[in-house]
């Protein structure tokens, strides 16, 4: 299961049940990356992200539990039930901190996850968005 989340700097994902934040550029972003290949999300974030949609996106509410092929784009959940599913981590960072209630829960800084890839480009509505890419190391988490 690969998943793409977006972040502020303090781990952020959610406030008052609202996305923090959004940027056209990085939806651009997550097209070019994800190839084509099937994105699962849900309703919530269909909403915004159906302007790069080539029939390629599935929505469903139940959309981490359809499958393990392809992308999933989580902006409104949280993500430690799924943590043993996740094989790469796909994270946008807004280099920005936002009020927020809802926080991403996994320790990326474990034994778990290396950083195999890091970017920065500009974005529509940000000045500089970062995109980090962890994988699924071999070695036992810690706890």
């Amino acid at each position: 299961m690969n998943v793409i989340v977006c972040l502020d700097d303090k781990n952020g994902m959610l406030f008052n049940k609202r996305r923090q934040s959004q940027d056209k550029i990085l939806r651009l972003n997550i097209k070019e990356f994800i190839h084509n290949k099937n994105l699962f999300m849900n309703n919530y974030s269909y909403k915004l992200f159906k302007d790069i949609d080539t029939g390629n996106i599935k929505v469903s509410e139940d959309f981490l539990n359809l499958s393990h092929d392809g992308f999933f784009l989580v902006e409104d959940k949280s993500l430690k039930p799924y943590e043993d599913k996740i094989n790469t981590l796909i994270i946008y960072k807004w280099n920005r901190i936002y009020p927020a209630d809802l926080h991403f829960d996994i320790n990326v800084n474990d034994v778990s996850w290396e950083l195999i890839d890091s970017e920065e480009f500009n974005g529509s509505s940000h000045e500089k968005i970062t995109r980090e890419i962890y994988r699924r190391t071999t070695n036992e988490k810690t706890t």
